[in-house]
């Protein structure tokens, strides 16, 4: 499985590029493999990317914004989505992995499969 992260290399928002580094600085430290899929230089990036965001979760205007993320096909969501996950401790689920023996995900797992 390949999560794929698509960012706007040259974007002129200082959100964005702040949001995409968070995304895969994250990714890198954790060891999760991903490609990153810039929609600036590849005119097929952007028509992928935007063509799968779900319809539930576009903007009510305009077109969906990196930085999204997919594992393969699905769609896991955008940053807020991401940003969410890992302040529950729920990064791997959020993008379709396992999480590793000794993450504080599969301690929390554990635990509510003990209950």
């Amino acid at each position: 499985m390949v999560i794929k992260v698509f960012i706007a290399s040259s974007s002129g928002s200082t959100a964005i590029k702040k949001q995409q580094q968070d995304i895969m600085g994250f990714l890198t430290v954790n060891k999760i493999d991903f490609k990153e899929c810039d929609i600036v230089t590849s005119e097929e990036n952007r028509k992928w990317m935007r063509e799968n965001v779900p319809e539930d979760f576009r903007p009510m205007t305009g077109v969906p914004l990196p930085p999204q993320i997919f594992n393969e096909e699905h769609y896991c969501g955008n940053y807020e989505a991401f940003f969410d996950a890992r302040e529950e401790h729920a990064v791997y689920a959020f993008l379709g992995l396992t999480a590793p023996p000794g993450s504080k995900e599969a301690e929390a797992l554990a635990r509510l499969e003990q209950q």
